[in-house]
């Protein structure tokens, strides 16, 4: 056996490959990395683009995450090329996949789909105040696939697009007005016109609330030991939260001043001796 020649032909064939393949994989392993941060500059560029920002936050925040995934499968289909896989059979392949992978990512479908629906039909938007999922925040991005919210507490929750597009959602920024709704009690010794006046007073000098539309306080229940008042004020919709714990201390404060009795449960016990 002439193991020089044996040598020599795999030294031979050795260097054909690397000639071949060598270069053809460096030239997609730069095409990939230069790719990847092009696409990392997009991303950049949709987010802080002043051009852009003509267009609804909700609206850019949907296409910069589509544009990304769209722009990832043409790199690694023309990665893919360059290696010398044919481009008509890389996507007769992801075709002939496409039943097992719609299967296997029937989740992702269906929230690409709910991004879709939130795109379209805007239940909210970027900014926009809302309760869904048994989570509340303020929308921070919408995404391809998921909504990001921002939680009073500062915690960032992701919710997927699918499950909001299937549960009740409170949009507590759509409107411009927001009602304060508000219960007091009193004890049944106190004159209801005397309450009711305090409690208008206490609305009526508050420069958060609105004349109109006009602020309502009438009895709602007779509890066990008190009488309940409801009040209804509005106010503008960033004004909510001052306007509400403003009243919940003024009130107060105004019952004591004049006398009004804030009773709490009793229980009478009777003890008989036979």
């Amino acid at each position: 056996m002439d193991w020089e020649n044996i040598w020599s032909n795999l030294a031979q064939w050795g260097i054909e490959f690397l000639t071949a393949w060598g270069i053809k994989l460096l030239i997609a392993i730069g095409l990939f990395i230069l790719g990847v941060k092009l696409i990392g500059l997009f991303g950049k560029w949709m987010k802080n683009s002043q051009k852009l920002h003509r267009l609804d936050d909700s609206l850019r925040s949907f296409l910069r995450s589509f544009g990304t995934i769209v722009l990832y499968a043409l790199l690694i289909i023309t990665v893919a090329s360059i290696l010398g896989i044919p481009a008509t059979s890389f996507i007769t392949i992801l075709a002939s996949c496409g039943v097992a992978v719609g299967l296997a990512l029937q989740g992702a479908l269906s929230n690409f789909a709910g991004g879709l629906m939130i795109l379209f039909f805007k239940p909210f938007k970027v900014g926009d105040f809302i309760e869904a999922s048994g989570e509340s925040g303020t929308v921070v991005e919408i995404s391809v696939v998921y909504t990001e919210i921002l939680t009073p507490d500062n915690k960032r929750i992701t919710i997927p697009n699918g499950t909001l597009t299937n549960s009740v959602i409170e949009n507590y920024s759509a409107e411009e007005l927001r009602r304060v709704d508000m219960t007091f009690t009193t004890a049944y010794s106190c004159d209801i016109n005397t309450v009711k006046k305090i409690i208008i007073g206490v609305v009526d000098k508050h420069p958060l609330a609105l004349k109109k539309p006009e602020p309502f306080v009438r009895v709602s229940e007779h509890s066990d030991s008190a009488l309940t008042y409801a009040l209804r004020v509005w106010c503008k919709n960033e004004d909510y939260w001052d306007l509400y714990f403003d009243l919940m201390e003024s009130v107060k404060e105004a019952f004591d001043k004049n006398g009004v009795e804030i009773p709490y449960p009793q229980m009478d016990v009777h003890v008989t001796n036979d």
